[in-house]
């Protein structure tokens, strides 16, 4: 196994430093109180502090991937992938959890959080990694049994999370009762516990593609630093980022109003912040001829966030009493039920081109268009 010369290896804190400015911007964020208080009355300030919040996050959450990524590595497949996914979908769900538990309530943060999850990965990012590596590579092969694996829970978890509320008459709304809530958590929980079950130990085969894996899987680890190093830092980076989605709630809620925007913006630009730097290595597996690596990731990811998403918030709703809306609109349910009907029929062969992910960021801009303009 090679490793770097000792004189080359940068050092670790060096890198870090994503690290230290999450520190560092979440000291100033809970310090100035009185700042940020004043600057959302202005409309040149509060841009101005989105932009430096949203930085930070996105850079310290691409942090967080270059360690679960290295991690990853030395897993291999797909507990390596698992890990990835977990990593990042779990710093969504804390920070969607976090903001919903504390300051003004937010009944449909979560809701349209796990909505924009979905667009984004199975339309934007997997429409995206299908046509780049489609241009490069013309047909690319996948495991065909690991999506269907993972479309075969994610279709019947995300209709009973976010459109059954909707036809329930235990309540008012699209909301559920109780014992609804209890027995949807419960069933998350167990699906996604017998999907780990499956994919890490009885079909493990599902997941992987002997016969196109990439040399860079056997190669020398990238990093000389142990496993417990990015283990350690792993969970280093998740309590400050979490912390700052707090402070990103008030500034995003003040221009949401002066811009007489869309509510569900929060929830997108939530997700697209977490989900962007997992989706760009998605992307360049695909460049790379890697899909079955993107599959494993993209669709992942959406299964983490929904099977993870919809019990925890469950869980604050009924530990803080405050309200949680889950069933979604006329128009998101259309759009929803649209999108995995044409993600079945993505990944109904075993080699994908061009042509679905053309349509795949069809089907984004649709729900672009239909979040400004409904």
């Amino acid at each position: 196994m090679l490793t770097p010369p000792r004189s080359s290896v940068p050092s670790p804190w060096r890198q870090e430093w994503p690290l230290a400015l999450a520190v560092v911007t979440l000291t100033l964020a809970l310090f100035g109180q009185d700042w940020i208080a004043s600057a959302l009355e202005q409309p040149v300030l509060l841009v101005l502090l989105l932009g430096v919040i949203c930085s930070v996050i996105l850079t310290a959450a691409m942090a967080i991937v270059r360690h679960a990524d290295e991690l990853a590595h030395r897993l291999g497949e797909p507990a390596g992938t698992l890990l990835l996914t977990l990593a990042v979908t779990g710093l969504e769900v804390a920070m969607v959890a976090f903001v919903m538990s504390t300051g003004a309530a937010k009944p449909m943060l979560a809701r349209d959080t796990m909505f924009a999850v979905v667009m984004l990965v199975l339309n934007g990012f997997m429409g995206l990694a299908l046509l780049l590596g489609g241009l490069r590579h013309r047909e690319q092969p996948y495991n065909l049994q690991s999506a269907n694996a993972f479309l075969l829970l994610i279709v019947p978890l995300t209709v009973l999370g976010l459109v059954l509320p909707n036809f329930t008459r235990a309540t008012a709304g699209p909301t559920l009762s109780t014992f609804q809530m209890v027995f949807l958590s419960v069933m998350s929980v167990g699906i996604y516990s017998v999907f780990l079950l499956v994919q890490n130990r009885r079909h493990r085969g599902f997941f992987t593609m002997p016969e196109t894996l990439d040399d860079e899987s056997h190669t020398a680890i990238h990093s000389p630093r142990p496993t417990l190093y990015h283990t350690v830092m792993l969970s280093l980076y998740g309590l400050p980022l979490v912390l700052l989605a707090k402070q990103l709630a008030a500034p995003l809620d003040a221009l949401v109003l002066k811009l007489h925007a869309p509510l569900a913006i929060s929830g997108f630009i939530m997700a697209l912040l977490v989900l962007a730097p997992e989706s760009i290595a998605a992307i360049r597996a695909a460049l790379a001829n890697r899909l079955q690596r993107s599959v494993n990731v993209l669709l992942g990811s959406v299964l983490a966030s929904i099977g993870l998403t919809i019990p925890l918030v469950i869980v604050v709703s009924l530990a803080t009493g405050r309200p949680l809306v889950l069933g979604l609109e006329a128009t998101d349910t259309v759009m929803l039920l649209l999108t995995l009907v044409t993600s079945l029929l993505t990944f109904s062969l075993p080699r994908t081109n061009v042509l679905p992910g053309c349509v795949h960021l069809l089907l984004f801009g649709a729900y672009l268009m239909l979040l400004f303009d409904r």
